[in-house]
């Protein structure tokens, strides 16, 4: 059985390609890389193949269209549960997650469901936020807690690690949101399934090149997802 596949949702992103790579062999060498390119049209998916043809570890899942982060994950587990990985790792393009701290996530996992890494425990930090950016990510933290019930420290934070073995557990083709809202609706149903969770500290930091994929359509969805999650009652020990 394969052991870890990182799962790395892309969209123009073609200057973090190989910085990322480089990091992620560096840190965890026997990890499968699997990008999900929405038809990035700065060359993104056309580097992807070149490294590819270099590096056996190294997938393309190309889409026709920008179909958005929710989606590109979906198809990534669906991707790794045909391929009987055991674990499934999701980060950013960007550099934004640090590849250094995939050890400690696959570390967690052998006691865990579910790895979240958290942006607000003690011995986390965020680099180069504004105080504004800040305020915004702390008041959707709150938000999502107050309504769901969350226990956990940075729901909305996208740096997460899976047992497969949870992933086949969850309702995969219920989960609806399709931006940011993706990661709380994903923490939602494990935790409400029961699963073994962990989160750990990480330091993150605020891209260096390209574009934030952020707008306010993700935004007003987030509060829609989060508010709908709200009225899903625990299974817990299902």
């Amino acid at each position: 059985m394969p052991e870890l596949l990182i799962l790395i949702p892309t969209y123009n992103e073609v200057e973090n390609l190989v910085p990322l790579v480089d990091a992620q062999r560096r840190a965890f060498p026997e990890a499968d890389l699997l990008f999900i390119d929405d038809a990035s049209p700065d060359g993104t998916g056309e580097r992807i193949l070149q490294m590819a043809e270099e590096d056996s570890r190294i997938h393309l899942l190309s889409r026709e269209e920008k179909l958005g982060l929710g989606r590109a994950y979906l198809a990534g587990f669906s991707w790794a549960l045909t391929r009987e990985y055991r674990f499934c790792l999701c980060m950013d393009a960007d550099l934004s997650h640090d590849p250094a701290d995939v050890p400690r996530f696959v570390e967690a996992l052998k006691e865990a469901d579910l790895v979240c890494g958290s942006r607000y425990l003690p011995g986390a930090r965020i680099e180069n936020w504004s105080t504004y950016r800040l305020f915004l990510s702390r008041g959707a933290e709150l938000y999502s807690r107050l309504v769901t019930g969350l226990p956990f420290s940075d729901p909305t934070g996208g740096f997460n690690a899976y047992r497969c073995d949870l992933l086949r557990r969850l309702a995969l083709e219920e989960i609806r949101s399709n931006g940011y809202s993706f990661q709380v609706e994903m923490k939602h149903s494990a935790w409400c399934l029961g699963a073994r969770w962990k989160e750990i500290p990480i330091v993150f930091t605020e891209r260096r090149s390209g574009k934030s994929k952020m707008s306010p359509g993700i935004v007003r969805e987030a509060f829609q997802v989060i508010g709908r999650l709200g009225f899903r009652r625990p299974r817990r020990g299902a």
